[in-house]
């Protein structure tokens, strides 16, 4: 059952909302020009006082200035770690080099130099024209076997590159994708394949974009080269209020799923299963022992932080081991192409100090660096060098306070008749189904690996805090044209979006950067009459423009 059939759901829960937000000493809506200090922490229309704090008390910056995506929150200040989060927040801007203590090891394949070419600003990464491994392309290259044969959603990733395949090669390596042959091209779309116009009943336009990707063989340096491909661009999401989001309960997020499921909203089977109504076996995320519920990326892969994005992604984004990541990311195939390479292996007979080099023949050169580069072999245990661990227990720690304790902006312009306005048309028209705005923390019972505990160290942790970040924390399908790889995507966060524009330079959303600003952004939710959210969609396209404009103005303020 589509979402269509939930209005009477949402408009309870809305008016409930509404209602508890309003008291005969509101203060009177404005017309968002007066400075929002007057207004902070108080119940203003229909907000609460605590939708000024997004993140709660202990998650809210009040910061919403230039830079404000890079605030620590109140709770890493009063848990004093806000040098350990300084030097966290260093290992995610810096470059990570092949000789510079502490930002040893990168590659010897990568799909990026530094964590923050991937976030520009900390915010959500910026729609470009060419694929290139720098500073603000936020993109992911998707790689997979579609199961039409030719351009569907679905089907397996490729196994000659990774899965987040990697176009950096460091000497005397070559990457295993030559991105100086990637093409990115972006169509203007030519019709709605639900029939929706380009133009709203008033006679106001707008206008969709959408990315065509090819990489040719030639581009592959693997053995062998992959065959039967499609592509898709994943755009990175903004990490600002992550340790917020892993404070939601797994108890809250499964009451969310059988909420769901009990109006007849079909869920990914992969996470949950209807014929029992619970979990899937395959939604459970295990680490260490212990079970957590996935939650994070697009595709719900992770179910914690500390063994989620951010600490995954300083691994294997740059391929800097750790003591507890002994592995190199990378394939057999790439490591095969690079074993049979005479560039490769010239280079190395020409270094005696290469790690590499074992005995200086052609053939024990190729040995080494074949099982050296392969992703099974232990990096510190092998046959051929042993490497040291590159990045310390105490930096990935840092990491950890920062990724963690990345706030969330304060709301702004609450006090505005015309955001109120907003955020009614959003609740009337179902937005707020899968954008769900409130969640409560209780506990945060976070999960923490060994490589942390170890070190007798703790996290910032966010306790009983009610948080807004829109969204249900449960994947839906919307059935873009070239759409997300897998066809399910989590509900993306909309908290601290409005500020995109003046800490990135870009507004760009969705899961490719498609959509150039809110307007593109919630009409391509409508693209098929099969997406979950297009008589949300209709009702949007239907509205006058002041009240579009009024739900954009809402998506701006929170």
């Amino acid at each position: 059952m589509k979402l269509r059939y939930l209005n009477l759901l949402i408009l309870g829960g809305c008016m409930s909302l509404a209602m508890t937000a309003c008291s005969d000493s509101d203060p009177t809506p404005s017309s968002g020009d007066e400075d929002d200090g007057v207004y902070v922490g108080q119940a203003t229309g229909n907000f609460a006082a605590s939708e000024w704090y997004p993140g709660g008390k202990l998650g809210t910056t009040d910061n919403v200035g230039v830079g404000c995506y890079q605030d620590e929150t109140p709770m890493v200040t009063n848990m004093g770690l806000s040098q350990d989060f300084q030097l966290g927040e260093a290992l995610f801007e810096r470059n990570f080099t092949t000789n510079t203590a502490p930002f040893l090891g990168l590659g010897p394949a990568a799909v990026r130099k530094s964590c923050v070419d991937c976030h520009p600003a900390y915010g959500h990464g910026k729609r470009v024209t060419q694929y290139t491994a720098s500073w603000g392309n936020g993109y992911l290259l998707v790689i997979y076997h579609p199961t039409d044969g030719s351009n569907s959603d679905d089907g397996p990733y490729i196994s000659e590159v990774t899965g987040m395949p990697q176009t950096i090669g460091v000497s005397p390596f070559l990457a295993p994708i030559d991105e100086d042959q990637i093409s990115l091209q972006w169509k203007t779309l030519d019709a709605m394949e639900s029939g929706l116009s380009f133009t709203f009943p008033d006679g106001e336009t707008y206008e969709l974009i959408y990315p065509e990707l090819s990489i040719p063989s030639s581009a592959f340096n693997t053995d062998p080269v992959p065959t039967n491909l499609a592509f898709r661009l994943e755009s990175t999401i903004g990490i600002i209020g992550s340790g917020l989001l892993d404070a939601i309960p797994d108890d809250s997020i499964k009451a969310q799923y059988a909420r769901e499921a009990a109006y007849g909203v079909e869920l990914n089977p992969n996470m949950w299963d209807s014929s029992s109504n619970t979990w899937a076996s395959s939604a459970m995320y295990t680490a260490n022992g212990v079970n957590r519920i996935k939650k994070f990326t697009y595709a719900c892969t992770r179910g914690s932080l500390q063994d989620g994005p951010g600490a995954n992604a300083i691994w294997n984004i740059t391929n800097v081991s750790r003591s507890d990541r002994p592995y190199l990311y990378s394939t057999a195939a790439w490591a095969k192409a690079m074993s049979e390479n005479a560039s490769v292996i010239a280079a190395i007979k020409a270094d005696p100090t290469s790690p590499y080099y074992a005995d200086g023949t052609t053939e024990g050169i190729k040995d080494a660096v074949y099982n050296l580069l392969l992703p099974t072999t232990n990096q510190f245990d092998n046959d051929w060098h042993n490497f040291d661990p590159e990045m310390s227990d105490y930096n990935f720690y840092a990491l950890m306070v920062w990724h963690r304790g990345l706030a969330i902006p304060r709301a702004r312009n609450l006090n505005s008749a015309t955001v109120q306005r907003g955020k009614e048309v959003f609740n009337e028209i179902g937005c707020a189904y899968c954008h769900r705005p409130e969640w409560h923390t209780t506990s945060d019972n976070l999960w923490v690996p060994d490589i942390i505990t170890n070190l007798g160290l703790d996290l910032p942790v966010y306790k009983n805090q009610t948080i807004y970040p829109y969204t249900d924390m449960v994947q839906h399908r919307l059935y873009m044209k070239n759409g997300i790889h897998g066809s399910w995507c989590r509900t993306t966060p909309l908290w601290g979006r409005g500020l995109s524009l003046q800490e990135t330079g870009a507004e760009d959303r969705l899961h490719d950067c498609r959509a150039r600003n809110e307007i593109e952004a919630i009409m391509w939710h409508g693209y098929s009459k099969d997406s979950d959210a297009y008589d949300s969609t209709v009702k949007f396209y239907n509205l006058s423009k002041e009240d579009r404009d009024a739900v954009v103005a809402f998506l701006r303020a929170i």
